[in-house]
């Protein structure tokens, strides 16, 4: 399909998804919308949006009506992405393939079939995501900070650290805490600390004196916590992708086809291919993420530079299919050296293999 006969086709989220999502969430303050309403209503999404519709153009329409209707929703943005991701990918290295085809009571995410419909290659697809709970606080934090714009003071404010994760207040108290922070920051004396609804601001100074000024010019910044800081490792990736092998390791061996998984990361969890490259090689390598205003970064971990972690790919694996989470969703291909069933060559073909060097 050319892009032409696109613009001209079905379009689930051009300017009349556009318009209805203003209309039905544009007035909710932030904390009540979801993470993804961004990519959905603004203009520099619209790319975006345009790939999403040309990929559920290549489903089958009830398939793809049912994607589209949970797509928003933050718990599946990401994971509905990688998948469509991996199957432009596959398409694009000259591969037949169907989505959610059942095989004998499994529904592997994409099969790679021939032409007469029997499968190649089954293709489950992972998206590594943040723990259970991170999407509210974000959206806790979110609608703090903007309460806190509202607040016509030109000041950096970021929380005293207390040793251990500090949750993100519910609207209510996040509402108490602006009214607060106002009548203090207004105040003509005002002090660097104050305690509010159980939470400690701090207002943030410059090392050469004086206070530093907001981004916000005369409105109050808070320099909320990212609710993602911590150790970065493609470890978690590796014992989903085992999980996976497991599943479908019967199925494979079923149909005497490989096995390949795609895998990809939420962006909140700042996993790379670069990442699990490093878990391969057996890299002595580590990586933390964190924002200015955050104050903890997990639990105590454990550094093993004399003997660093290295994964080995199950024999029942033929490659890892990494799929990067950002436009144009490029892929990645990890071959697993020591397979039962090596992947179909045109994979190796479309994708430069670049293996992560011995240890």
């Amino acid at each position: 399909m050319s892009y032409q006969d696109f613009q001209v086709g079905l379009r689930r989220f051009g300017p009349d998804f556009v318009l209805g999502q203003q209309r039905r969430y544009g007035k909710r303050p932030p904390e009540q919308r979801e993470l993804s309403y961004d990519i959905a209503v603004l203009d520099e999404y619209a790319t975006w949006r345009d790939w999403l519709d040309q990929q559920l153009d290549m489903l089958p329409d009830a398939t793809a009506d049912t994607l589209a209707k949970k797509l928003w929703f933050d718990q599946h943005f990401w994971p509905v992405v990688i998948e469509l991701a991996v199957g432009a990918g596959l398409r694009s290295a000259g591969l037949r393939v169907v989505y959610d085809r059942e095989w004998d009571g499994l529904t592997p995410d994409w099969t790679v079939v021939c032409e007469s419909g029997e499968p190649l290659c089954l293709v489950e697809v992972l998206c590594d995501s943040p723990p259970q709970g991170t999407f509210g606080q974000l959206r806790g934090w979110y609608g703090l900070v903007e309460r806190i714009k509202q607040i016509p003071v030109s000041v950096v404010l970021a929380l005293e650290p207390t040793g251990g994760p500090i949750p993100a207040p519910e609207p209510r108290t996040a509402k108490r805490i602006a009214q607060d922070l106002r009548r203090w920051l207004m105040q003509p004396l005002m002090i660097s600390r104050f305690t509010t609804q159980g939470y400690t601001f701090l207002v943030q100074a410059k090392r050469s004196g004086g206070l530093e000024a907001s981004p916000f010019g005369l409105r109050a910044y808070f320099a909320a916590p990212s609710s993602m800081a911590g150790v970065v490792s493609a470890r978690q990736v590796a014992n989903r992708v085992e999980e996976k092998v497991r599943k479908y390791r019967h199925l494979s061996e079923k149909f005497g086809v490989p096995l390949v998984v795609g895998a990809s990361a939420h962006r909140f969890t700042g996993i790379e291919a670069r990442h699990l490259d490093d878990l391969l090689s057996g890299r002595a390598t580590m990586s933390l993420q964190f924002n200015f205003g955050d104050v903890y970064f997990g639990e105590p971990t454990e550094i093993r530079s004399g003997r660093p972690e290295r994964w080995e790919m199950p024999s029942d694996l033929a490659g890892v299919l990494w799929a990067h989470n950002q436009p144009p969703f490029d892929l990645a291909w990890r071959a697993n050296p020591a397979a039962t069933l090596p992947a179909p060559q045109a994979i190796a073909r479309r994708w430069r293999e670049s293996p992560a060097s011995p240890a």
